[in-house]
């Protein structure tokens, strides 16, 4: 029978806790899609990973999510930023709740905002892998952030969160 290492010292066991672990790779997501790292972003999820962009079919797979993410970059999304907050794990699956900043150039140059929260599911398979991204503004939707929406051929176009126009 398999017993967890426990020990009264906080990060002294063989494994680190699966919080601070997700916690980390947050922030790697983070820094490989604001270094335009897409490869890197696709590849925090898990092989069979999807992620759900608001108003967009769900994204499967690490060539879809690369592509899907480089069009998000390539559209004027930058500077991301996540805040955990809170992480509930139970053996090899975990879920994080938090809240994100982003910043979208416009193509008259002009920088707008948006902010708003995310859910993911994590599974560790060896590593934390995301199996499940999805996320949602928190300003209203009465407005269009960019100029034209972000599509491919064959897909329906990808629409931008509502963010208000910065004065």
């Amino acid at each position: 029978m398999y017993r967890p290492y426990s020990s009264s010292v906080p990060g002294s066991g063989p494994f680190r806790d699966a919080e601070s672990i997700i916690r980390e790779r947050s922030q790697d997501f983070c820094t490989a899609f604001n270094t335009a790292n897409y490869d890197q972003v696709a590849a925090i999820f898990a092989p069979d990973g999807v992620w759900m962009p608001p108003n967009h079919d769900l994204v499967q797979g690490a060539h879809a999510i690369e592509r899907t993410m480089r069009r998000y970059g390539e559209g004027g999304y930058q500077d991301l930023r996540q805040e955990t907050i809170r992480v509930e794990a139970s053996g090899d699956m975990a879920l994080e709740i938090g809240e994100y900043t982003i910043s979208i150039r416009q193509p008259n140059g002009t920088t707008v905002a948006d902010r708003g929260k995310y859910l993911k599911a994590w599974r560790r398979m060896g590593t934390w892998s995301i199996v499940a991204d999805s996320w949602s503004s928190n300003l209203p939707a009465d407005r269009n952030v960019a100029g034209k929406p972000l599509s491919d051929n064959n897909r329906e176009p990808i629409m931008l969160p509502n963010v208000p126009k910065s004065a």
